[in-house]
C-alpha cells in the first residue's frame, strides 16, 4: 500500500487521476507502476520487465526506482508492508 508521497502532482495523481501536473506524458505507464506498488508487499515485488527496478545508493540508500518515462524515475521507501515517500524525479 502507497502510505505517503513527496511529490504533490504524483499524489494529486493517484487520487483523482488528473495527469496535467504529472512530469511525464505517459500517464498510462505512471498508473500502472502506482496500482502495482500500491498492492506489492516488498519492494522486490516491483521487479518487472521493462520498469528497471534497482535500489539507490549513496545519500539515497533504501530508497528504489522504476523507470517511468525518459530519465524520470518514480522512487519509494519502504516501510515494513507499505511504500512511502512515494516521488516522480529525474535523480540523473
Amino acid at each position: 500500500m502507497i502510505r505517503s508521497f513527496r511529490n504533490k502532482g504524483l499524489e494529486r495523481f493517484a487520487t483523482t487521476g488528473d495527469p496535467s501536473r504529472l512530469s511525464v506524458p505517459n500517464a498510462a505507464r505512471v498508473r500502472r507502476i502506482l496500482g502495482a506498488l500500491d498492492v506489492a508487499g516488498t519492494p522486490q515485488q516491483m521487479n518487472v520487465p521493462g520498469w528497471r527496478f534497482h535500489a539507490l545508493q549513496g545519500q539515497a540508500k533504501g530508497r528504489f526506482a522504476v523507470d517511468a518515462s525518459g530519465n524520470w524515475r518514480i522512487t519509494f521507501g519502504w516501510d515494513e508492508h507499505d511504500a512511502i515517500d512515494v516521488d516522480l524525479e529525474d535523480y540523473h
